[in-house]
């Protein structure tokens, strides 16, 4: 397939199959695929913007029973270093936060086997009431699912109570790689496949605003992560076209520093170009995503701003918090000043954003 030909077939609505998606993958140089997913980007957004946000990623716990392999920030209950995060914690996080100009809480908590509905509902109630301006984009499938068996509800009943208390929108945390074979080997107490879709279907439905994500380099093959964009695209293509459904996808390699998956076994760093690679196949793959996010906090900012070249519209957040990614090996860091000449000696120019891409 000639860039000529996955051009056509974006102008004609044709979609890339699985098996032309791995054939791309493996065969075109990558020259050619950052120059075809930036004609695309460049079809979806003539503006030479590039959007990126304020906001702080704060973990409600280190408690979770999965213990992913990847994972070197978890704890298990009773451990002498777990900790659930306080409410005074959460106003000097949220103040700091609205006074470097932000107004969202990335909260992500895995799953403590002591924290059930009702303590998200008061948290969410209570950081409302305190901070009405502030935005929760908060849990993700794996929690919504996870809550859903342990109070014995829906995933639609568990979202409807959520947002009742206070949620915006819904991460596309925990996808890793959307392969039941992957998840059951890197972390078996994580929802399946099936359900990390069907919380995001039910969610489409609800009108919220939700991001899908994906985490390779790991034990995975080049299909399953094709696959995985393939099941993106369709979730995608179910939803009423008034809602807004996935607003962005952003793909990044796995950090493996002193993890169990990487000590156990021998897996090779993501190299810059297999990163392009993959982030280019995205924005080919995923037509009806309308935004592709650059991974600077994992690939650093030069990588970076090759990938705005190679599909990419977005470099997410200046992250004032993370500690998840971090624990793994990722150590760059931006502030609102960096990030803003990050955008413009990339040659492009750089808005601020929120969580559903309105200029701020």
């Amino acid at each position: 397939m000639t860039t000529q030909n996955i051009l056509n077939k974006y102008n004609n609505s044709e979609l890339i199959s699985l098996k032309e998606g791995v054939d791309l993958y493996n065969n075109m140089p990558l020259a050619d695929l950052l120059y075809v997913a930036n004609e695309i980007r460049q079809k979806l957004h003539p503006n030479n913007i590039v959007t990126w946000q304020i906001d702080r990623n704060v973990n409600i716990s280190n408690v979770c029973f999965v213990q992913c392999t990847f994972c070197n920030f978890c704890r298990k209950a009773g451990s002498e270093d777990s900790y659930t995060t306080t409410i005074e914690d959460y106003r000097k996080k949220i103040k700091e936060l609205f006074e470097l100009g932000g107004d969202q809480l990335l909260l992500q908590g895995g799953m403590n086997p002591k924290l059930g509905l009702t303590f998200y509902v008061d948290l969410f109630k209570t950081l409302k009431q305190e901070f009405p301006k502030l935005k929760l984009h908060a849990l993700g499938p794996p929690e919504v699912a996870y809550l859903a068996k342990k109070e014995n509800k829906s995933f639609a009943e568990i979202l409807e109570i959520l947002v009742h208390s206070g949620l915006d929108s819904l991460p596309g945390a925990g996808a890793e790689i959307l392969s039941n074979r992957v998840r059951g080997e890197l972390s078996k107490g994580k929802c399946s496949v099936e359900e990390w879709l069907d919380v995001m279907r039910i969610a489409h439905k609800m009108g919220l605003y939700t991001s899908a994500t994906m985490m390779f380099g790991h034990i995975e093959t080049i299909e399953e992560r094709i696959r995985h964009l393939i099941y993106i695209r369709d979730v995608q293509g179910e939803k009423l076209k008034n809602v807004p459904g996935f607003n962005a996808f952003i793909p990044w390699p796995v950090q493996l520093f002193e993890t169990k998956l990487g000590n156990e076994k021998q897996i090779s760093p993501i190299s810059n170009t297999e990163y392009l690679r993959m982030l280019a196949i995205s924005r080919i793959m995923l037509p009806n995503v309308p935004n592709i996010q650059a991974s600077w906090l994992t690939v650093g900012k030069n990588t970076a701003q090759l990938a705005l070249h190679g599909g990419a519209n977005d470099l997410g957040s200046i992250m004032i918090e993370e500690n998840v990614v971090s624990a793994a090996g990722a150590n760059y860091s931006l502030n609102a000043t960096g990030m803003k000449k990050l955008i413009e000696s990339a040659g492009f120019i750089p808005k601020q954003r929120n969580q559903r891409y309105e200029f701020v």
